[in-house]
C-alpha cells in the first residue's frame, strides 16, 4: 500500500519503540527496570473512578456535544479560573480525546504547507511529527542547559519569521521538568507583542505536578494582551492518573475553537461520555490525591537527583515539575564498553544502559536534547534506586580506550 506523504514525513514515538522493546525483552525471561514510562504508576482515585460507574448506570453513554458535556466544560471554566484567575465561557473550550488530540487538531486548524511553528528543544517528542503531519515545517530552538532549557526572548525574536504561526511553550516541560517563571514568561510576551499573528500553545499537562511553593504561572494569565492568541492546553491525564481515559482540553480564541470542534465533528465525533464524567469529578471532587502524590514524586525526584548525581559523568538538575530527569551522559560520549564498542551517541550509551544493566531509559536525541537521557520518576523508591545503582555499575565498566 502506497501511504500519504504526511505520514512519510514522521516517525513512530521514540518512547512508544522504547516501550515495546521493553516489553520485548521481558516476554523473553529478562528482568527490564523500565524508567521510560510517561505515566503516573498510581491508581486513579476511586472518587473519579465512582463517577464514571454512576455514568454508566445512568445511562449517560450516548454521544455527548462535540465540545464537550456542560458538566465538563463548568468543571474546566471553575479550574481554570481557581488557579489562573482566568474567565472563559463554552465558545472558548475544546474539549477532545487527550491532550494530545486537542494540539494535533489546533494545528490542523491553522497551518498551511510552508507555515513554522517554533518548538524549542528539549521537546516533547510528538511536537515535531504533529506540525508535520499537518504540513507545517518546525523551527527547532535550542535552549541549552545553561539556560534552564528554557526559551529566551533573544532566541525567540531571532527565531520568527513572516511564516511564524505558533510558538509551543510546555511548562512544566517533558522531558526537563522546567518551568518559566512570571518574568520569564512577561519577556517572552514582549516580543509576542510585536508580532501580532503569531499564536501560542501552551502545553500545561503537568501544571500540577509541581514542587514549588507558589503555583505554576500560565501565560495566558501573566500576559493579558495575548489572551486572543494563546490556547492553553491541558488535561487530566497526569494530575489524576487518568492516562488511559483521553481527556483533554483546550481554551482559546472562539475563532480556534470552532476549527477544531468542526474537525473532531468529522473525526470522532466527541469525547467518551463516561470518561467525560469522570473527568468532571476529578476536576471539581477532592484535591487530596494531588497533594498526596505529588508529596510522593518529589520525594523520589530528590532522591534520584541525588543518585544520578552521584554517578562520575553524569549530571541532571533538580525539575520544577513533571516527573522526569534529564541526564546528562556527555563524559560517557566517546568511550568503550567491555565487547571494545565506542559510545558514539546518547542512543548508544542508552543502549549500553539496557544491554548491560538492564536499565530502560529514552535517549535525548528523541527529544532533540543530544548529550542526554530521559529518565521517569514514576515508578517505585526502590525501582529507582535499584536502576541508579545499575547504571553506576554500567557507567563504571566504560573505559577510555578498547579493551
Amino acid at each position: 500500500m502506497d501511504t500519504a506523504e504526511r505520514v512519510r514525513r514522521i516517525k513512530p514515538s521514540p518512547s512508544t519503540a522504547a516501550a515495546q522493546r521493553v516489553r520485548e525483552l521481558k516476554s523473553q525471561g529478562h528482568t527490564i527496570l523500565d524508567l521510560t514510562v510517561g505515566e503516573p504508576d498510581f491508581d486513579t482515585p476511586d472518587h473519579v473512578k465512582a463517577a464514571a460507574i454512576e455514568a454508566i448506570e445512568a445511562g449517560e453513554t450516548k454521544y455527548t456535544p462535540v465540545n464537550g458535556t456542560p458538566a465538563l466544560r463548568a468543571a474546566i471554566t471553575g479550574k481554570l479560573h481557581e488557579r489562573h484567575g482566568l474567565e472563559c465561557d463554552d465558545a472558548r473550550i475544546a474539549v477532545g480525546g487527550g491532550a494530545k488530540q486537542v494540539i494535533f487538531l489546533a494545528l490542523m486548524a491553522t497551518l498551511d504547507e510552508g507555515d513554522e511553528v517554533i518548538v524549542p528543544a528539549p521537546y516533547w517528542v510528538s511536537y515535531p511529527d504533529m506540525v508535520r503531519a499537518n504540513d507545517g515545517t518546525p523551527v527547532i530552538v535550542d535552549c541549552p542547559e545553561t539556560d534552564g532549557f528554557k526559551l529566551t526572548p533573544e532566541r525567540l525574536g531571532a527565531a520568527i519569521t513572516d511564516r511564524t504561526r505558533w510558538v509551543v511553550l510546555n511548562t512544566p516541560g517533558n522531558p526537563t521538568g522546567s518551568a518559566y517563571t512570571p518574568t520569564e514568561l512577561r519577556a517572552l510576551a514582549q516580543v509576542l507583542l510585536d508580532h501580532p499573528r503569531v499564536r501560542v500553545l501552551t502545553d500545561e499537562i503537568y501544571d500540577e505536578i509541581w514542587y514549588r511553593e507558589e503555583d505554576a504561572p500560565s501565560l495566558a494569565a501573566v500576559e493579558p494582551r495575548l489572551a486572543e492568541r494563546v490556547f492553553l492546553t491541558n488535561g487530566v491525564s497526569k494530575t489524576y492518573a487518568m492516562t488511559g481515559w483521553r481527556i483533554g482540553y483546550g481554551v482559546g480564541p472562539a475563532d480556534l475553537v470552532t476549527a477544531i470542534n468542526t474537525l473532531q465533528s468529522q473525526t470522532s465525533s466527541c469525547p467518551s461520555s463516561v470518561s467525560q464524567a469522570a473527568a468532571a469529578a476529578a476536576l471539581t471532587g477532592p484535591q487530596d490525591f494531588v497533594r498526596e502524590t505529588v508529596s510522593v514524586y518529589r520525594a523520589r525526584r530528590d532522591a534520584t537527583v541525588k543518585l544520578i548525581n552521584d554517578i562520575p559523568g553524569l549530571s541532571c538538575t533538580v525539575p520544577d515539575g513533571g516527573f522526569y530527569l534529564l541526564v546528562n551522559c556527555q563524559g560517557a560520549i566517546g568511550k568503550f564498553t567491555p565487547s571494545g564498542s565506542r559510545i558514539e551517541s546518547d542512543e548508544d550509551f542508552a543502549r549500553h544502559l539496557l544491554d548491560s544493566g538492564q536499565v530502560a531509559v529514552i535517549h535525548g536525541a528523541a527529544y532533540g536534547a543530544p548529550g542526554y537521557f530521559r529518565i521517569s520518576f514514576a515508578t517505585s523508591t526502590d525501582v529507582l534506586t535499584e536502576a541508579c545503582a545499575r547504571i553506576a555499575t554500567a557507567c563504571t565498566t566504560l573505559s577510555e580506550r578498547p579493551s
